[in-house]
């Protein structure tokens, strides 16, 4: 048995590479045990993975958990957001997961936004203008491509929403993660049949929608993992909600999450709907609203660019005129679904490690080019930028992050914060408390501040100039190349 001084609960963070698992004594915040199990992600022009992979990889990574899990009393799931899963009548995939980062659908995007009033009109509709990575154009690619299989479907989830229904055999969701399909209405907070009939996509075939702090069911028989029958299974949210959870985060805090997609966010009492489209008006997992923009391509494009030069990642070196997009996946913010990375200003004395530092700034540019936008107009424009995920470690990271923001920057000590939050949100059904309340009782976000410097205003208008000039390029169309 644990020597936790409180109930243990376990957190899951299920992402495009992999599942992580962590149980957490719910009184102290102490992980007594951990758990991580990879999964794959198809090459190519899509990317797509057997959700049958994810339910797997959760077991495992339970499992390595031991006797802790078992004692668990209460679970949530944290997952990637976006992805489009399909089930048949048997709760089994119809075809692999359309993930996230899968921007096949851009043309399905660009028509739905023509067919339903504009930008300006999906915004105030659903908070966001959908782009490719939106479930809403996944669903109509699917319904184009592959209409057999469409008509095969008698269940669409997200990610999170398909281990939380084998879990507790209830087909539910959160207004967090729903909030970012493109057919969820922010502003009455219900499906928008109007949109779902314009996909062909019947609401019967959609989750129940759990509110914040609802027990979205129990463990049932037959799961096959280390949970006791009856243990309390919360509405669990996607990934960028659950990491603003396990952040305790207040309003108008703003975060910067480097991992393979980069985000920045904050969280808002204000209902957002921007009709440029850069930022999308994401509910959060307790209530409040969570305006976010996401880049495709943050630390993998930087790391995929260190291995070209056979560089080690932080072999940066500073002075370089050199300007590096490294849009090497499309991109979502800016809105460039069919572009590549672009090297411009190249000289004979220009090094490898110059170049590293040129791509280093060109994803963090695209990150704090949506900063203002997201943050509120009240927000302190010299709190500290909190820096998560996988490359908030990284010192050419904070340094760059640093340079440009012209901001404090505080690296919380904390790690796997979606888990975190996810078992916040769990430990919440069983004290009562506000999940964001439980994870500042745990302090996750103590950690190092690095305080500011002059923000280098000429590295950032380089990059803005380059990245205006370039546009006729960007934008061309992937069948015009």
């Amino acid at each position: 048995m644990s020597t936790a001084e409180g109930p243990l609960v376990v957190g899951v963070d299920t992402s495009t590479q992999s599942t992580k698992a962590l149980v957490i004594d719910a009184a102290t915040g102490r992980v007594v045990a951990s758990g991580q199990a990879p999964h794959t992600v198809s090459s190519g022009a899509g990317r797509e993975s057997d959700p049958r992979e994810w339910w797997d990889a959760l077991g495992e990574a339970l499992n390595q958990c031991g006797e802790a899990a078992h004692e668990a009393a209460a679970v949530s799931i944290g997952g990637q957001q976006h992805g489009l899963v399909t089930l048949d009548g048997q709760g089994e995939p119809v075809r692999p997961a359309l993930l996230w980062n899968d921007v096949r659908s851009a043309p399905q995007a660009r028509r739905l936004i023509d067919e339903l009033g504009g930008a300006k009109a999906w915004a105030e509709r659903t908070g966001s203008v959908p782009s490719a990575s939106f479930t809403v154009t996944k669903w109509a690619w699917l319904a184009e491509h592959e209409p057999e299989a469409a008509r095969a479907v008698k269940a669409v989830r997200l990610p999170h929403d398909y281990l939380t229904e084998r879990l507790t055999g209830e087909g539910t969701t959160d207004r967090g993660d729903v909030s970012g399909t493109g057919w969820w209405a922010s502003g009455t907070e219900e499906y928008d049949e109007g949109i779902l009939a314009r996909v062909g996509l019947d609401p019967a075939l959609l989750p129940r929608v759990v509110r914040p702090g609802e027990v979205a069911g129990t463990v049932r028989d037959g799961h096959g993992l280390p949970f006791s029958k009856g243990t309390l299974v919360a509405a669990g949210t996607g990934d960028n909600a659950a990491a603003a959870l396990g952040l305790g985060l207040r309003p108008g805090v703003p975060v910067m999450s480097l991992g393979t997609s980069g985000t920045v966010y904050a969280v808002s009492q204000r209902r957002p709907a921007d009709p440029t489209g850069t930022v999308a008006g994401f509910a959060d997992a307790r209530g409040d609203w969570l305006p976010l923009a996401c880049t495709l391509n943050c630390t993998l494009a930087v790391d995929r660019v260190a291995a070209l030069l056979h560089l080690d990642r932080e072999a940066v070196e500073p002075g370089t005129d050199a300007t590096f997009l490294p849009f090497l996946d499309g991109e979502r913010t800016p809105n460039l679904p069919h572009s590549s990375g672009l090297l411009h200003g190249l000289r004979h004395d220009t090094t490898a490690g110059q170049l590293l530092q040129a791509a280093y700034d060109g994803a963090v540019h695209s990150l704090l080019g949506a900063l203002d936008l997201v943050l509120d107009a009240d927000a302190d424009p010299s709190a500290p930028l909190l820096l998560i995920g996988g490359g908030a470690r990284g010192s050419a990271w904070q340094q760059t992050v640093r340079r440009l923001s012209g901001r404090p920057v505080q690296i919380p000590e904390a790690r796997e914060l979606v888990a975190l939050g996810a078992a916040a949100q769990a430990a919440g059904l069983l004290t009562g408390e506000d999940a964001a309340a439980v994870a500042r009782r745990w302090n996750t976000a103590a950690g190092p501040v690095l305080d500011a410097v002059e923000r280098d205003e000429a590295t950032l208008n380089r990059i803005t100039g380059v990245l205006s000039d370039a546009a006729p390029l960007l934008e061309r169309d992937a069948t015009s190349r």
